[in-house]
């Protein structure tokens, strides 16, 4: 039986025929490019943005038509690149016993001229010829995204939310103090418990009051920043709770617990490196660095030979807090063995070589911590809190 429904059968790939369908998604329409063994042509044909029942619909009845003419079980493989639309139409196929691939955008081969036609009927086209070498054992041709589960996606939504409303407070705080700088007002600090009081006390540089419209202007910027950081507030109770519970609701929460224990760890970098990378299962280092894109990129053809950086291909929100933490280790870990590595290379140096040292010093701070998570394997020298 299908182990994702359990009322579709599990059909035999070695014996079976096969549908590949790939899936074109925008918000005005899906375009769907369909190959059968009954023809050599691509079927293209169009369902209404989000219609998944109308998508089920015409594979099915594809379905049966070669059912019907090659009187043996049959296969449907599916893919469509990740983006807007999210995880829920995967699921939705899955669920039908379709095998569905998310492709990630960036692994697929394109035209290199400077100027290439882009179509959907281009775009489906390439999907539908990329997965049908997929089959075939060409694994290269593109990346297929690990979907998380509802409980794991919706548990990230605490960390992102917080940062855009970081970004938000720091969007508000700039503004204030450039409107009270065109009035030579420049010792204002909004964050302050009583920054209502203090401004309402401000005199402009020439001792007058606040012109009226920016004044009101200005109280509307405040009243908007004290939503915001109400909401932060609201944001970190529900991080923290996670910390706090005992025992952990899931595993990724035991995760959590676990890294807040060692020191130069608090509840934001531990909730941000479960939830965006320590969740997943890696088969070995090189894959932990590669997903956050702390891995060489070496230019080696020819006579030329020379390093181009980390790769930055993997998980750009994990990549700069892997960067800050191993800054912060370096502070309240000195005795670790990766601080102890980090002094004895860079010694005194400053500018460019310590900055990129820290990046190698993140790389192997992030295998550290997730050999720490699997075997409970604790970072050489590193210390726990009291």
């Amino acid at each position: 039986m299908n182990p994702w429904n359990p009322t579709i059968p599990t059909v035999d790939s070695e014996n079976a025929a096969t549908i590949f369908v790939s899936i074109e998604l925008s918000k005005k329409n899906w375009l769907v490019g369909i190959h059968t063994p009954l023809a050599d042509k691509v079927g293209l044909h169009k369902v209404e943005a989000g219609d998944s029942v109308g998508l089920l619909a015409l594979i099915r009845r594809i379905t049966k038509k070669v059912e019907r003419t090659m009187s043996g079980p049959v296969m449907v493989l599916s893919c469509y690149e990740a983006g807007y639309d999210g995880f829920w139409l995967h699921r939705v196929l899955v669920a039908a016993g379709i095998i569905n691939h998310v492709i990630d955008p960036a692994s697929l081969q394109v035209n290199r001229r400077a100027r290439r036609a882009k179509t959907d009927r281009i775009d489906v086209l390439g999907m539908l010829r990329a997965l049908m070498a997929f089959q075939r054992g060409e694994e290269q041709v593109f990346s297929v995204l690990q979907v998380p589960s509802i409980e794991g996606e919706d548990a990230r939504r605490v960390h992102r939310e917080r940062e855009r409303l970081i970004k938000e407070r720091i969007q508000h705080v700039n503004r204030i103090k450039g409107l009270l700088a065109t009035q030579g007002i420049y010792d204002f600090e909004p964050l302050r418990r009583n920054r209502r009081v203090r401004f309402e006390a401000l005199k402009t540089a020439m001792g007058t009051p606040i012109p009226r419209h920016l004044w009101n202007e200005i109280m509307r910027h405040l009243q908007r920043l004290e939503l915001v950081l109400e909401m932060i507030r609201a944001v970190e109770t529900q991080r923290d709770a996670v910390i706090e519970a005992e025992p952990a609701a899931n595993e990724n929460g035991q995760k959590i617990q676990h890294l807040v224990r060692l020191r130069a760890i608090g509840p934001q970098f531990a909730t941000v490196l479960v939830g965006e990378v320590l969740h997943k299962h890696f088969a070995n280092r090189r894959q932990v660095a590669s997903y956050a894109g702390l891995t060489p990129s070496p230019f080696n053809s020819g006579s030329l030979v020379r390093e181009q950086g980390i790769s930055k291909a993997g998980n750009p929100r994990a990549r700069t807090t892997m960067i800050e933490m191993a800054w912060i280790w370096l502070r309240y870990q000195p005795h670790s063995a990766l601080s102890r590595w980090f002094n004895e290379r860079v010694g005194n140096g400053t500018g460019r070589v310590r900055r990129i040292t820290i990046v190698a010093l993140a790389r192997k701070l992030l295998i550290a911590l997730w050999r720490f998570l699997e075997t409970g394997l604790l970072p050489d020298g590193a210390e726990l809190k009291a």
